[in-house]
């Protein structure tokens, strides 16, 4: 639980229980690395441990509270979660619904916050377990897109709840009225009223800190018997912040340790472009003031106010920055898939303190590179420095059994994937780069300096003449699924790196590796130019030799065969090399023939399979592939696709990837239903794509092409007519882009730039979307035509009377 200080700690007793440091058993160095020593013999006693097991749930903004043997996490939306090793979770509740246990028909039992702050959801919320034994959320609700906010307590005799709802406790965003302090709100002076943090202090006295961008981050004594702010404070005593500056998420955690009081901060914005990074400040007293680890003090940190809103350059060079985006790399060779290990927008963080085993826990929630805005939550433990900072370690808690053996120097020696976090708040992911630590205390690589050895494994590490004051860990890595060491250190200006000691291997093992690991993606067809990599794993090198380098080049660069003269195949063979070992893997490509221009594509959906195969009646012969799609009478003599709105949807080749000029037309007959179906869509990822929408969310007609997060659309007055076959096109040429209904241009603009052939399109389907959250098609479709030119207002006209 949030403990009860006075009655639960003997803090005497806790600090000598911390600062009795785990210490770490040795581990293999590299066996060939350059400048190791070796002159001390190496003994190894590290533990084997088992696999660990983790079950992941999403709870944005988890607020952590002990009960009993079970940790409990608590977040927005009404989001809760349970686990007893803060690796596997399982949920109790979520959404802001009258069915939630937790609390029940909370849109009447919260109503007036609820009716406040005009929302429908609720954020962060905070529990506390009090001397009566009852448990008292803190929950809050917020408009959004201002701070028009309601903070309140609700209580509850099970941590479980049902919580029924004691009263609003403060409010925000009374633009123009007198707002708590008897003043007239301002929004850069006065907080936003949510993300509320309630714990005791080290004699037993209880607070609340509370706080998200606007004025900044305030705290408030508060009552213990009654859980409610004691009278006459206002807004509470300010701690940070101010002038809409990205500060938000505070949380307060107390070390015996070191006697100080850590307020931990997210800074930046919490979406996968936002910049979430978690940083600290600390002080000898709940209510400060806090200092970064440059002295700076908190309460001068504020956006400057002659900037735009939401200035991130006037905060980022203050306060302790603990964690942000970052991404340990996986290079060709190393074990694991994809990109390797790595958070985007770590942030709004809990804390713990376990008393018994003197560990202490970063709890947070975390989106990850490539995944979007998906998110779920993680647990790290921290470590205190010589300078009585937090350190995190970098790969999540995974329980691993104690290890007793110190480290010595040529446990140390090896390679790392390094991290170096920065301050910056800012979207851009931090990769690993590649440094070398010898036993003799040097580091080169992509970084040089020194390190040495302290006791109970603190490492000092200097470089650019900073010096990084942290530990040595062993931690489960996920990829090798193997325990490595790894460090955690800080600078004095609250820098923080990372380090991850890679996998002994010879230079036969590495060439081996990076063999088996090589790939280049689909070689059966290769429309577009290769990205054919260079470097692998401990920079072997990778270079590439073609058996036809007028169609496909040593560098990747693809020159399609004319139409008529067939396709090319090509041998293209990679040699490996690190050291004196070499070896060599060969791919078998080919490089389809140019496409027969103008007709690229026709499908009348006349054949008897169509089940299985959508044939193509131009000369190119691209056919496709269908899925759940039936046939449908037209008449006596003609058959069209019917799509079910399900499941049903035909997959085409790229058949656009020569395109700069483009027409689709297609006669459809929709059926109705949910806005985003899609009558094409062709492209590349979610980066790179085009389609065409019978009816998007306002109800009408719309064609998008979509190039690296900008769109650009041509959008009809009317809907789409349903329940009747209409013929629909779309043509580019140059910069113009037309819509048509039946013949008639419903749509036109002048300023559409983006070009077919650079979306590089591998996925074309028809009846479905890329985006899984938007419905399939439900209709009919025939006479499907695409062209690599435009066709003229008479040649659409043309085929708007030709029905099917």
């Amino acid at each position: 639980m949030k403990r009860y200080w006075v009655s639960v700690l003997n803090i005497s007793l806790l600090s000598t229980a911390l600062l009795t440091a785990t210490a770490l058993a040795p581990v293999s160095v590299l066996a060939d690395s350059p400048g190791a020593v070796s002159s001390i013999p190496q003994v190894s006693t590290s533990i084997e441990n088992a696999a660990p097991s983790f079950r992941n749930v999403s709870v944005h903004d988890p607020s952590v509270i002990k009960v009993d043997d079970t940790f409990y996490i608590f977040g927005s939306h009404l989001q809760v979660a349970k686990s007893k090793d803060l690796m596997n979770w399982d949920s109790v509740a979520s959404g802001v619904t009258d069915a939630n246990p937790v609390v029940p028909n909370v849109t009447k039992e919260f109503a007036e916050a609820l009716q406040w702050a005009q929302t429908d959801t609720l954020w962060a919320a905070d529990v506390i377990q009090l001397a009566d034994g009852k448990f008292y959320m803190y929950y809050n609700a917020c408009k959004g897109d201002s701070p028009r906010s309601a903070l309140g307590v609700a209580v509850a005799d099970n941590i479980e709840g049902p919580y029924k709802d004691q009263g609003i406790l403060l409010k925000s965003g009374m633009w123009d009225q007198i707002s708590e302090d008897g003043t007239i709100y301002d929004a850069t002076i006065h907080p936003n009223v949510v993300d509320p943090d309630v714990f005791f202090d080290k004699n037993g006295k209880l607070w609340m800190v509370y706080g998200s961008y606007s004025g900044g981050i305030f705290i408030l004594e508060m009552d213990e018997t009654t859980g409610k702010p004691l009278p006459n404070q206002g807004y509470g005593k300010k701690l940070t912040g101010g002038n809409h500056s990205r500060i938000e998420a505070p949380y307060m955690l107390y070390s015996p340790e070191t006697d100080y009081y850590y307020l931990y901060l997210s800074y930046g914005g919490l979406g996968a472009d936002g910049g979430y990074n978690i940083r600290v400040a600390r002080s000898k007293t709940p209510d400060g003031p806090f200092l970064d680890a440059e002295g700076n003090d908190m309460i001068n940190v504020k956006a400057d106010k002659d900037k735009p809103l939401f200035d991130d350059r006037s905060i980022e060079p203050f306060g302790v920055k603990l964690l942000g985006n970052f991404l340990f790399q996986r290079q060709i060779g190393d074990p694991g898939t994809g990109q390797g290990i790595g958070y985007v927008s770590p942030g709004h963080n809990s804390a713990y303190y376990d008393a018994e085993t003197g560990k202490q826990f970063l709890i947070f929630h975390s989106r990850f590179p490539g995944r979007g805005e998906e998110h779920e939550v993680s647990v790290h433990e921290m470590h205190m420095n010589s300078e009585g900072w937090p350190v995190v370690s970098p790969y999540r808690y995974a329980a691993l059994e104690e290890e007793t053996a110190p480290l010595i120097t040529q446990n140390i020696a090896g390679q790392y994937n390094w991290v170096n976090h920065g301050k910056e708040i800012t979207a851009e992911i931090i990769s690993s780069q590649t440094v070398q630590f010898t036993a003799d205390g040097q580091i080169s690589g992509a970084v040089t300096g020194t390190w040495t050895l302290g006791a109970d494994n603190q490492v000092q590490i200097t470089s650019n003449n900073v010096v990084y004051n942290g530990v040595f860990t062993h931690e489960w890595e996920p990829d090798s699924q193997k325990t490595v060491l790894t460090f955690s250190a800080l600078s004095s200006s609250g820098v923080a790196i990372w380090g991850s000691q890679m996998t002994a291997l010879k230079d036969q093992d590495i060439v081996n590796a990076v063999k088996k690991d090589l790939n280049i993606g689909d070689t059966g067809i290769v429309f577009f130019n290769l990205s054919l990599p260079t470097k692998g794993t401990r920079d072997a090198e990778i270079t590439w030799k073609s058996s036809n380098t007028s169609a496909l080049s040593a560098t990747g660069v693809v020159n399609r065969p004319r139409a008529g003269k067939g396709d090319a195949k090509v041998a293209l063979t990679a040699t490996i090399r690190k050291g004196s070992a070499v070896s060599s893997k060969t791919f078998n490509v080919t490089i389809p023939q140019q496409a027969v221009s103008p007709l690229l594509g026709e499908y009348t959906f006349d054949q008897k399979k169509l089940a299985k195969i959508v044939q193509d009646f131009s000369k190119n012969e691209y056919h496709g592939q269908a899925f759940n799609v039936a046939t449908s009478a037209v008449n006596s003599k003609n058959q069209a696709a019917a799509f079910n709105g399900t499941d049903s949807y035909i997959q085409l080749p790229g058949i656009i990837t020569d395109t700069t000029d483009f027409t689709f037309s297609a006669w459809v007959n929709w059926s109705g239903g949910g806005a985003w179906q899609r009558i094409f869509d062709f492209g590349n990822g979610l980066t790179r794509h085009m389609f065409l929408t019978p009816a998007q969310h306002t109800g009408s007609l719309q064609f998008t092409i979509h190039d690296q997060g900008q769109d650009q659309s041509l959008i009809a007055a009317e809907p789409l007519p349903s329940n009747q076959w209409v013929h629909v096109a779309v043509t580019l040429q140059g910069d113009t882009g037309t819509l048509y209904v039946n013949g008639k241009a419903v749509a036109s603009s002048t300023e559409i730039t983006f070009n077919p052939k650079d979306l590089q399109v591998t996925e074309a389907y028809l009846g479905k979307s890329r985006y899984t959250a938007d419905p399939f098609y439900k209709g009919s479709m025939d006479n499907v035509r695409v062209y690599d030119k435009a066709l003229t207002l008479a040649e659409i006209k043309r085929q708007a009377k030709e029905k099917p």
